[in-house]
């Protein structure tokens, strides 16, 4: 396409698992004398908005309107996270707060642009803060132009599959980025977004291209998709819709981080979506999006100025 369609009236509705980021940046010059390990001496530490919280950031920093529903713990985390997202203007956070969980931290160590290790901290929400989320999700569903459930595989999306009945019931083009080797679970929805590994633990192994490709469209028609999208790393994406497969390659360019290029890939294809763009041409954007974001350092933006430049708009 050769312009980009306005993103400041999309309104996206995000649900799913979010978590801290935290990043301790610094040195090593030395192995421990406890154990056979590097001492990293940390010089900087570093927070931002992970999971379905990432997705949301990603909206915003494109210029359109996202609200983020999801669930955190009354801590010291959560207030972090909460405040992290304040600081967007177009970004409205309903977190509820849950006194039995701690919010999920991802810590990573980091060294030189390595990183040297990764700490998770988690516990799944109860029960009744997600029939709380549930009611919320009902209130804001008919603001939204397009809805994104975001699964992280951390326990916040136990009714999804009441989310996506309802969602489709008032005409809400679904997208769903998947966790696990059930998809069950995803049935219904408008678009499925795995990565290469996440297609693999469902659909099994392939020897060629058009077995991939059989192999997708039987995933697609069995969970009675309007359309399903692999990422493919280097392969680049291909999109597979009723009696269609279109394969867009990748955009040559130094890869320094692919963690949260999911999320900028399915946060672009629900502002494309919502800024009335057809689903091929939202795949090509998103694509260039992710071409950008894996040139940055942890969960990372694209700008919608960004990808006009890397077009040469």
């Amino acid at each position: 396409m050769s312009v980009l369609p306005e993103f400041k009236n999309a309104k996206i509705l995000v649900v799913g698992d979010v978590m801290l980021d935290r990043y301790w940046f610094g040195d090593v010059n030395r192995i421990s004398p406890e154990a056979p390990v590097p001492v990293l001496k940390v010089e900087r530490v570093e927070e931002r908005p992970g999971g379905a919280a990432n997705v949301a950031r990603n909206i915003a920093a494109l210029g359109a309107q996202a609200t983020l529903l999801s669930v955190v713990g009354n801590d010291e985390a959560g207030a972090c996270l909460e405040k992290l997202l304040s600081e967007h203007a177009n970004l409205t956070a309903l977190l509820h707060r849950d006194d039995s969980i701690s919010t999920i931290i991802k810590l990573r160590a980091i060294a030189r642009h390595q990183q040297l290790l990764r700490i998770d901290f988690e516990t799944p929400p109860s029960h009744e803060v997600l029939h709380a989320a549930l009611a919320d999700f009902h209130a804001q569903l008919p603001l939204a132009d397009v809805v994104i459930l975001s699964d992280y595989g951390k326990g916040g999306l136990a009714h999804i599959a009441e989310m996506i009945r309802l969602a489709r019931a008032a005409g809400k083009p679904v997208l769903v980025d998947p966790k696990g080797d059930d998809y069950a679970r995803y049935r219904g929805a408008s678009l499925l977004t795995p990565n290469r590994s996440e297609f693999r633990e469902v659909a099994g192994s392939w020897k060629n291209n058009a077995e991939f490709d059989a192999k997708a469209q039987k995933l697609r028609t069995e969970l009675q998709l309007d359309a399903l999208l692999v990422t493919r790393s280097e392969d680049g994406m291909s999109l597979y819709r009723a009696n269609e497969a279109l394969h867009e390659p990748t955009q040559t360019r130094e890869v320094f981080d692919v963690s949260g290029a999911g999320d900028t890939v399915i946060a672009t294809l629900a502002v494309m979506l919502a800024s009335g763009a057809d689903l091929p041409d939202a795949m090509r954007i998103a694509n260039r999006a992710a071409g950008i974001v894996v040139g940055k350092l942890g969960t990372a933006v694209v700008s919608r100025e960004e990808i006009i430049q890397d077009m040469g708009l």
